[in-house]
């Protein structure tokens, strides 16, 4: 008896420490969850709440496509939903407050915006700045001078408008510039990630299967090109267009694949197709009414592909501005010798004055493209159009051969400047 219940107070003992380690590592675990959980919430409400440049650069995002909307109201729907704006003055009627002038108020008033955001931030770089904070908080401020300024333009004389709408000229094409340069260097970088030693070993197939779709792939759109936009031999000025992008496409390929560069083919496909979608915008661009430019025709026809397009397009526009404005290290080119580029923690991933200025660029871009780079107030154009005239056709074929200028630079410069070094040092 004694030994029995010797034994069962020790399996009692036992089963009660047994209880006491559950209860133990059950209080462990939900510290643990708590503690998890509570991090969660630190970081969430440090993502919404503190000075988050990440997250503010997609609430300018959204403002410039709530501008971009306002524009395009006024300019296909003003007359009907702005009625208003017509007991003006200075819109003398809806002649200087609608239509192509109305885009252009609109226009001024989110360059100024984003204008004076750029003079407020500019050389802005650690977290703990306090234009990091303006840039990233005060929303409520923001937004009153951003409603502010586009409602002080419809107040602006006429002349000033249309002085705004010849320096926009200017501005839309640096802002085409800095953003065919960007795609460039996006370019240039993924060519040289998949050339890298470890990922040729795991990548091998992958890569040579993207370069020869890529490649195969201009061709083709060019071909398609060839078959829709020139149907005929009168389409002279198509036929150029179309000749040139092949061209330029080999050319671009033989110099990347010349014994002195060997960049390989991935580069050369991606540029292959970047400049035929150029070339394939430039005479999508040009007047409905050209007898060449069938696939125009039948967009004239079907509401809903002109709606499509449309709307696709405007997408395009503030993504293309959007991931312009955060690559802010697109203008540098060359790096100075025995620089290092090392980011602290406390250093902004972007260059806040460099995004605002080119959103600035980019509003002046957007006014362009509505009105077809005509900026006259008695120009009109078509609802539900973008980028539409011959202005618009002769800006992107300028645009696509400068696409490659630039690309062939990027790829020549490096041994223009290694032959250059070796000569200087051979003559010392």
């Amino acid at each position: 008896m004694t030994f029995g219940s010797a034994d069962m107070e020790a399996g009692g003992g036992g089963e009660r420490r047994h209880g006491q380690q559950e209860e133990q590592s059950s209080d462990e675990r939900r510290a643990r969850f708590a503690e998890d959980w509570g991090c969660c919430a630190c970081a969430c409400a440090g993502l919404f709440l503190g000075p988050n440049p990440m997250v503010a650069r997609y609430m300018y995002a959204l403002i410039f496509l709530v501008t971009n909307l306002l524009a395009w109201t006024l300019r296909d729907y003003g007359d009907s939903a702005l009625a208003e704006l017509q007991r003006l003055k200075v819109c003398q009627g809806a002649l200087y407050c609608l239509g192509a002038e109305g885009v252009l108020r609109v226009s001024l008033g989110c360059f100024v915006f984003f204008f004076v955001m750029f003079l407020s931030t500019v050389k802005a770089r650690k977290v703990h700045d306090c234009r990091n904070s303006w840039h990233s908080e005060w929303w409520p401020a923001k937004l009153a001078l951003w409603l502010g300024l586009t409602a002080v333009t419809f107040l602006a004389p006429s002349p000033l408008v249309q002085l705004y709408g010849k320096v926009a000229h200017f501005g839309a094409g640096a802002f085409l510039v800095i953003q065919l340069i960007s795609v460039t260097r996006f370019i240039m970088w993924l060519n040289d990630w998949c050339r890298a030693e470890m990922t040729q070993k795991r990548y091998h197939l992958q890569i040579q299967a993207v370069s020869i779709v890529t490649y195969v792939g201009s061709l083709l759109g060019i071909v398609l090109m060839y078959v829709w936009y020139a149907p005929s031999p009168a389409c002279r000025l198509n036929i150029l267009f179309i000749t040139v992008t092949l061209a330029l496409v080999q050319l671009m390929t033989f110099v990347s694949m010349s014994s002195k560069v060997k960049a390989g083919y991935v580069a050369p496909g991606l540029m292959g197709i970047y400049v035929v979608f150029l070339c394939w915008s430039a005479i999508r661009s040009e007047p409905h009414t050209e007898v060449c430019n069938r696939k125009a025709e039948v967009a004239t026809s079907a509401d809903w592909v002109n709606i499509a397009s449309f709307v696709i397009a405007v997408v395009v526009i503030v993504a293309a501005t959007f991931s312009t404005g955060i690559d802010s290290k697109c203008l540098q080119f060359k790096q100075a010798e025995g620089e290092s580029e090392e980011e602290e923690e406390d250093d902004i991933p972007y260059g806040l004055g460099f995004f605002h200025l080119v959103f600035s660029m980019g509003a002046m871009y957007f006014a362009m493209i509505f009105v077809g780079w005509n900026a006259n107030a008695s120009h009109t154009m078509e609802r539900w159009t973008i980028d539409v005239g011959w202005a618009s056709t002769w800006v992107r074929v300028g645009n696509e051969w400068l696409a490659a200028i630039v690309y062939i630079w990027m790829m020549i410069a490096p041994v223009i400047w290694k032959t250059r070094q070796v000569g200087s040092a051979a003559e010392t």
